[in-house]
């Protein structure tokens, strides 16, 4: 099939464009503002060396830093100048696109260099199918990836938080006393004790009414646990008076910062819940995914049949291995790719993390990676269980079924 090809290299303020024939001739090359009226323009120039390449099909490439493409992607796919069957749009990664540029040798770094690259990429094929989701689609992404954003925010902000709280109560993270440093109880008695010699010499009596209190008589043993966190604090390092106020101080507002981000991740979740609640969604047949994460999957992937199969969405994600073959020796070892979508796979992997928790099969095959490495078991167990999820959504959605888990031997 004759096809006409449109590489553009989108910033702030102008889009690079180079219209290329099927045969890598460069029709034109050109600038437009990053506006309708530019968008117009191009579409313009398309038309005119439409009937001299006698194409049949338009593909457009664009290549955008952060969201700059998302309006210009938008107004080619809507304009009716050329029908919707006739042409596609593909939003190109900046690095698949940085590779193909160093087959050509020193080409220098131009706009319209870049936009000559993008479209002799599209050229030789070796991308996937049309990226441009729809507009729900679309809307769905902005609220998953905000709130991807939103919750590294707030796992820098614990980071953070636990730094300081060493300097303050250097056992405390360093031993069990609560199960979570988090918790209600648990920053309180950061924040209402100024050091930890307060906490050592207050009375036992006193200290167990203040964990039941803030921790609303959840704890097994309180007098237990006030036993424990006094010796706990009479074995921690203590700091000069002029450094414990500023450290109770960043930990005060390190402590307000996080129930903050945590608040807006709970919006977050009630908006995206209510969004994807509308549109078919095969994967909350898996029990332990939920509504959010399956959410953050689906605005991802988009159309799954985009993908060959399986092991090319796992690439996608950046779920996958390298692989090293010299003659007759193969290593055993390798390495996970550095590339992928970095959404996707958070979102895959928090709810990989959920479903091996509910689901026997998921639950079996962590425990069993978990068992073959002492480094880091973990890790290495939730990754290969994702991996295998991503097998599982995979079938789901390109079925569009439901769910069965195996009969539990």
């Amino acid at each position: 099939m004759n096809t006409l090809f449109v590489g553009i290299d989108v910033s702030l303020k102008s889009n690079a464009v180079c219209v290329m024939s099927p045969a890598g001739e460069t029709f034109c090359a050109f600038s437009v503002p990053n506006n309708t009226d530019g968008a117009r323009l191009i579409v313009e120039k398309v038309l005119s060396y439409w009937a001299a390449a006698q194409a049949e099909q338009v593909r457009f490439g664009l290549e955008a830093t952060a969201s700059y493409g998302d309006l210009l992607a938008g107004f080619l796919k809507q304009d009716p100048s050329i029908p919707s069957s006739r042409k596609s749009i593909q939003i190109l990664n900046a690095k698949q696109v940085s590779k193909f540029k160093k087959a050509y040798g020193d080409l220098p770094k131009t706009d319209r260099i870049d936009a000559f690259v993008i479209a002799d990429c599209l050229r030789f094929g070796r991308i996937g199918r049309e990226t441009y989701m729809d507009e729900k689609g679309k809307a769905l992404q902005q609220l998953t990836r905000a709130r991807y954003t939103l919750a590294n925010d707030l796992s820098r902000e614990k980071n953070r938080y636990l730094h300081h709280l060493y300097l303050k109560f250097s056992e405390m993270t360093q031993s069990p006393l609560f199960s979570n440093n988090f918790g209600a109880a648990a920053m309180a008695l950061v924040e209402e004790f100024e050091s930890v010699d307060q906490i050592a010499y207050t009375s036992i009596e006193d200290l167990t009414a203040f964990l039941c209190q803030k921790g609303k008589n959840h704890f097994a043993d309180p007098a237990g646990l006030a036993q424990t966190i006094q010796k706990a604090a009479r074995s921690s390092y203590r700091l000069p008076k002029t450094v414990e106020g500023s450290v109770n101080q960043i930990l005060a507002v390190s402590a307000q910062t996080i129930r903050f981000y945590q608040r807006q991740l709970k919006e977050y979740d009630l908006v995206i819940s209510s969004q994807i609640d509308n549109l078919p969604n095969p994967l909350t047949s898996i029990k332990g995914i939920g509504l959010v994460y399956s959410a953050g999957i689906l605005a991802e992937i988009g159309d799954v049949h985009r993908f060959k199969d399986q092991a090319a969405l796992a690439k996608y994600i950046g779920l996958s291995w390298t692989r090293y073959q010299s003659g007759e020796y193969e290593a055993d070892h390798t390495h996970m790719i550095p590339s992928g979508n970095r959404y996707l796979k958070y979102y895959i992997i928090e709810a990989a993390n959920l479903v091996r928790q509910h689901d026997a099969e998921f639950k079996r095959f962590y425990q069993q990676k978990y068992a073959e490495t002492p480094k880091t078991p973990h890790k290495r167990a939730l990754v290969l269980t994702a991996r295998k999820f991503v097998r599982l959504i995979y079938a789901l959605l390109r079925d569009n079924r439901l769910y069965t888990p195996p009969a539990v031997e």
